[in-house]
């Protein structure tokens, strides 16, 4: 006897398959994942290291600034990395 869980995953599957990848798409979307990740922390460090010599300097309101300007950039890495994920998915 199947529980109701695997009865509704059957119901979603028949309406909307999921997308089966190839073995080159999931190792260029792990590649976009790396990069993406790379390129976080490369702004995490830069951005960490200007924070520091702005608080040792005692302008501490430019260090809430300084973390709104790291938010968006990790934000933005991310939103670029998922819609390169989504091309390749979308790629036959």
């Amino acid at each position: 006897m199947k529980s109701a869980y695997e009865l509704a995953m059957e119901r979603l599957e028949k309406q909307s398959p999921s997308a089966q990848l190839t073995d080159a798409q999931k190792t260029e979307i792990a590649e976009i994942e790396v990069a993406c990740k790379a390129k976080v922390a490369e702004q995490e460090l830069f951005l960490k290291d200007k924070i520091a010599e702005v608080s040792a300097q005692g302008k501490y309101d430019e260090i809430a600034l300084i973390e709104q300007q790291l938010g968006r950039e990790i934000r933005r890495l991310n939103e670029d990395a998922e819609t390169k994920k989504e091309r390749v998915r979308a790629a036959k």
